[in-house]
Parts: structure tokens; sequence; C-alpha cells
């Protein structure tokens, strides 16, 4: 059976570190370019570039990429995939992949392992991804989202402290954890159903949710279920400074 899901770029113009980010040139092309070219290459039955700005707008409709402006008061990417979804009135059951516009270097196959795992269930109205975490340092960095599943693989908990917490392992020797339980990364890549974004939207921000700066704990306190899909690896880091935009130029320039 064939699988038909949508993917929507959010992208942004304003970056503290990366003005302009998503219209940076890599391997001769705007790096959104590359992330609509994995989105394909994924398997997308349709491309859309979400953007507030006009510039983004014009760089992508110019090279025959489907692009919708969006209102400039969003609080998210997933807030401004919610006004696509109501503009190009979906249906409730339309699969969407939240693709961030700033990974040029994302496997296609992630891209549709996310969508597959929610059209395979009823239970969730949103998948996402994890890795098992190999290096144990990354356990305990802050900037490695951890998460926790159940025994049908929906999330617990998502933290970015090292969870669980092996109280007498660490106690017993330092920072190293048993190998008796998995620790996985959370990726951040989202499939979801248009009848879970319209559902978020309406939610209220939780408590929870500046404490760790993780705006998908607003879902598991608001009581919905979040599949979470194991992947084999951590998909490269996407493009966050000036030495990240050297090193992805030189990964696609090599494929070029």
């Amino acid at each position: 059976m064939s699988l038909r899901f949508k993917v929507v770029i959010p992208a942004r113009y304003a970056s503290s570190r990366l003005p302009g980010k998503p219209l940076l040139a890599i391997a001769g092309k705007p790096m959104i370019v590359h992330v609509c070219e994995r989105a394909r290459e994924a398997g997308a039955e349709e491309v859309i570039v979400a953007t507030d700005d006009r510039r983004i707008f014009q760089t992508v409709f110019d090279l025959g990429i489907k692009a919708v402006m969006t209102r400039q008061d969003h609080q998210s990417g997933t807030e401004r995939i919610a006004e696509v979804a109501h503009r190009c009135a979906w249906p409730g059951n339309e699969i969407i992949v939240n693709l961030q516009g700033d990974e040029p270097l994302i496997p296609p196959a992630i891209i549709r392992d996310a969508a597959v795992a929610l059209a395979g269930q009823r239970q969730a109205g949103i998948a996402t991804l994890a890795a098992k975490i190999i290096d144990s340092e990354e356990i305990f960095n802050p900037n490695a989202v951890k998460v926790v599943v159940n025994k049908d693989g929906y999330a617990l908990y998502f933290s970015r402290a090292p969870i669980p917490w092996e109280r007498d392992a660490f106690a017993r020797q330092g920072k190293k954890p048993s190998g008796t339980f998995p620790y996985l990364r959370h990726i951040g890549l989202y499939a979801y159903t248009v009848d879970f974004l319209n559902r978020y939207c309406s939610w209220e921000p939780s408590p929870l949710e500046p404490v760790e700066a993780l705006e998908q704990l607003r879902i598991l306190w608001h009581g919905e279920a979040v599949l979470v899909k194991l992947v084999e690896t951590t998909p490269e880091a996407g493009v966050d400074t000036w030495e990240d935009l050297r090193r992805v130029e030189q990964v696609l320039s090599l494929k070029r």
C-alpha cells in the first residue's frame, strides 16, 4: 500500500547567529532548496515552504517550489504549519511531516519513517523519532534531548536531563550507565495529522515547557500520546552556526 503524506517546511529569515539562514548558499543552492530536495526524495506527494518572509517565498517560488506566506505572529513552526493546513483545506486525517528548514543533510528515509510510523497505528495523532545513545557523555549533555518510552513505544517523558536516572549505578561508578537500559536521544522530526494540529493549537502552553525549554511537553501535559519510532542512528546536525555551514558545504560539495 502506498503512503500519502505531505512535508511542510517552516522557514523564518531572522536568526540571531545566521541572519537569512534559509537562503544561505550551500554547494551552489540556497539551504532551503536542499531541504526541499530531501523531502521530495522521501516520497512526499507535496512539499511546501511555510514562511512569513517575502524573500524566502520568492526564492523558492522562482525555483518551482510551492510556498505559502503565513502570518508573522506564530510562536512556533507547528502553528505556522497549522495555518498552511487550514488554508489548504486539508482533511483531518492528512499526514504532515514537519521538517526544519535548516536540515539539509536529513536522510530522506527517516522523513518517511516518521510518516509510516504514524500511519501504522491509531493511538496517537503525532509520531516522532529517536535513536539509541552510544556515547555515554551524550546522556549528560543538555543539548541532547532524551526520551523514555513505554512498552508500546509511546513517550513517557522528554527531558534535557539524563532519564532514566540510574540511581545505584551512578552512585557506584559516577557518570557511567550500567548498560542494562537503552538511553534514547530524541530526533526533532514530527509527523502529525491535521486533526492533531487543530487540537494542539487550541491548547494553552504547559508550565513544563519553559522549565525544560521543550515544546513537545505540551502534548504530554494535555494527555495525548506521542509515538516514538526508533531509527538506527541520529542524523547529522543541522545548521546553527557558520561552522555548521562550512561542515555541510563540504559534505554536499562532494555529492555534486
